[in-house]
């Protein structure tokens, strides 16, 4: 018999708040967290707006050597990882170190370390002759995407499955969709999951005007970030984290545990078509739909509410739209969708993470969070995309979803347990 799993714990650093007490009240109250780049001067580049991080790892508990050795990145890990073992109340200390695992995704890494070592090994960029001399004695940390998870399972003592999951702006699905799989076929008892990514830095910005994904809004840092909109022109680059503990269904229950929901069903395709174009009828996406309801064994009506991907791209928006309709049929029609993009931006490869700690919360307290900055809808945008006022309605099963450059496509299914029970 397949072993259920379910998620008892969150955590969560986001733009404006620091957990995720603080992150719902942002999203249920429909304020955004996105403004000018302030971590270095983007006076040169075309987008100088994003969602940042008040974050201190100082008051989050972190010694001075985790601060020295550890990106920002794994930071933010280490401190969404203490907050969602509290909130699960379990006691690692107490379980067999080889069943429990960590699995974490990341877009962009320990770029951010990567450059700034490089801008003080060269001299901010002035001497072509570096000079390894002042290189920080963790390069290989920063350099290595491994030592991320790593960190988090020596902060919990986790010796079983320990992966690192990168598959663009899909990886903060994708890693939690593999925890459920190590789950399921009883590698693990228990998996710390979730995902972490701080791009805001000069390369990634420019790696992003570059090809113009990036909105040019820098006027109106607030609204920057339009989802669905006729007025978009761009996603919002932001910095985040999200991790939850997941467990087999029948020891969370046995312990008391309380759970936020059961991951019913997960899928995850490639479009094989373009790095980052997408075709208009949504197709891979809707077949990844169609799979993580079949998991989940639920019909397309029992979705109560999409979290979508809602980047804030031309080309995005209509593309999952599409796949709504091609996936759900007449009820994409009848269920509410929204970006939580609008509000705190795009994190890369964390935001899968961040928009699964979303649906795990909406499902928590009966409330569809909006769409902001969405006064003015795309036609070919033409579902129910809860615009900038949440939504109090009860919700029992979530469909979550991501795209990401390279053509990845991915869905999950989440439900209150009696849903399948």
């Amino acid at each position: 018999m397949t072993r259920r799993v379910v998620i008892t714990g969150i955590g969560v650093r986001a733009p404006g708040g620091s957990g995720t007490k603080e992150f719902w009240s942002l999203l249920s109250e429909g304020r955004t967290a996105t403004r000018e780049i302030s971590f270095f001067d983007a006076s040169p580049f075309r987008s100088r707006v994003a969602g940042e991080v008040d974050f201190d790892p100082r008051a989050e508990g972190l010694t001075p050597q985790q601060i020295r050795r550890m990106d920002r990145a794994t930071q933010f890990a280490v401190a969404c990882t203490r907050e969602a073992l509290a909130d699960s109340g379990l006691d690692t200390a107490g379980l067999d170190p080889h069943r429990v695992g960590v699995t974490l995704g990341s877009a962009v890494a320990s770029a951010t370390s990567l450059e700034n070592e490089y801008l003080v090994m060269s001299d901010s960029g002035r001497d072509w002759l570096v000079d390894p001399a002042h290189l920080s004695p963790y390069m290989f940390d920063y350099l290595s995407p491994g030592v991320m998870p790593a960190e988090v399972a020596w902060e919990i003592g986790a010796e079983g499955p320990v992966a690192m999951v990168s598959d663009g702006c899909t990886s903060g699905l994708d890693a939690v969709g593999h925890a459920v799989t190590l789950i399921r076929e009883g590698s693990a008892d228990v998996v710390l999951a979730g995902a972490t990514d701080t791009p805001i830095s000069p390369i990634v910005v420019a790696c992003f005007d570059a090809i113009k994904a990036t909105t040019s809004r820098n006027d109106d840092p607030a609204h920057a970030s339009r989802p669905f909109d006729g007025s978009r022109n761009g996603f919002v680059l932001a910095e985040g984290s999200a991790m939850f503990v997941l467990e087999e269904y029948e020891a969370a229950k046995a312990r008391g545990a309380h759970i936020y929901a059961e991951v019913g069903g997960y899928a995850t395709r490639c479009n094989a078509y373009h790095m980052t174009g997408l075709k208009k009828d949504g197709r891979e996406m809707a077949e990844a739909i169609r799979a993580a309801l079949g998991e989940a064994r639920l019909d397309a009506t029992a979705i109560d509410y999409i979290n979508a991907h809602g980047s804030g791209t031309k080309q995005n928006d209509r593309h999952e739209t599409a796949a709504f309709k091609r996936s759900l049929g007449q009820h994409a029609y009848n269920v509410p969708v929204s970006s939580i993009k609008s509000m705190v931006g795009h994190s890369l490869g964390a935001i899968g993470s961040v928009e699964i700690a979303a649906s795990l919360l909406a499902i928590e307290h009966g409330v569809i969070p909006p769409t902001a900055n969405l006064h003015t809808p795309d036609p070919e945008c033409d579902l129910d995309y809860v615009p900038l006022t949440a939504r109090e309605q009860r919700v029992d099963t979530v469909l979550t979803v991501g795209s990401g450059f390279g053509g990845f496509q991915t869905a999950m299914v989440l439900h209150r347990p009696e849903v399948a029970a």
